[in-house]
């Protein structure tokens, strides 16, 4: 019997969520997370679990505008070294969201091992904005070159980081947007006081900021006062920026 070749894997996009514009103008690619070395494929519903929430926030702050939200179904759960699996998938995505809309601004909103992937891809020419919630960043290691920033110089980036995060170290953020700053002004990031890596102690305050940052950068929005003023504040100030308890009610009035 004739062997059977192994089937190569894909990485996908999820249905839009909630009901799909009829014209879409802008995209956002939500970026689950994920482990540091797995050859395991992820479930679906394992994916989407990390990301739907903040995705259907986002959906319902710009589906009058034209956004459609899509989770990346990738093809393995691990970064994998220097194979970078679920970066590559998240380019991917990025070519197939021009492939299917045409030239539409994509924002890259990452989890977890999902926000690195958003950092590294953010040098698609689609990508205009990056979104990354307690990204997982490697240690420091004299013998390999650091986690590179000149892919992140043209876009919009945001950081957000729970200051009790054990899972993700919050210093390894800091550092990343440290190096950022220096080759992109338009970098911030923001601290959420005591949170952990899930960030849901402040979830309302985290969406809120995560779609005041997102409408701004895919619509031309107004952006609130705190990220005004972290995008324009020279670092640190700029990238330890700490989230209001209550920001989400304070835009409701706006």
């Amino acid at each position: 019997m004739a062997q059977q070749a192994t089937p190569v894997r894909t990485a996908r996009l999820g249905r839009a969520l909630g009901p799909e514009p009829t014209t879409v103008s802008a995209v956002v690619l939500l970026l689950p997370g994920g482990d540091e070395v797995s050859g395991r494929r992820p479930s679906p519903m394992w994916a989407a679990a990390s990301v739907r929430p903040l995705g259907r926030t986002l959906t319902r702050a710009g589906h009058e505008e034209g956004l459609a939200v899509h989770v990346v179904h990738y093809r393995y759960r691990g970064w994998n070294g220097s194979e970078a699996h679920l970066a590559a998938d998240a380019a991917w995505a990025a070519d197939e969201i021009v492939r299917r809309y045409g030239d539409v601004p994509v924002c890259l909103a990452g989890v977890g091992m999902g926000g690195r992937a958003a950092l590294r891809a953010a040098g698609h020419e689609a990508v205009n904005s990056v979104l990354a919630l307690a990204p997982w960043l490697p240690e420091d290691d004299v013998a390999a070159p650091p986690e590179p920033v000149k892919q992140l110089v043209g876009r919009r980036v945001m950081i957000v980081h729970g200051t009790n995060d054990e899972r993700s170290d919050p210093e390894l953020s800091f550092r990343l947007a440290t190096r950022a700053k220096k080759a992109n002004r338009d970098v911030c990031r923001f601290e959420v006081h005591a949170d952990g890596h899930g960030l849901h102690q402040y979830r309302d305050e985290v969406h809120a900021l995560a779609a005041d940052f997102t409408m701004g950068m895919l619509f031309g929005r107004g952006l609130s006062r705190p990220v005004e003023d972290a995008l324009a504040a020279p670092p640190p100030l700029g990238l330890r920026m700490p989230l209001a308890v209550g920001f989400g009610k304070s835009l409701r009035g706006r």
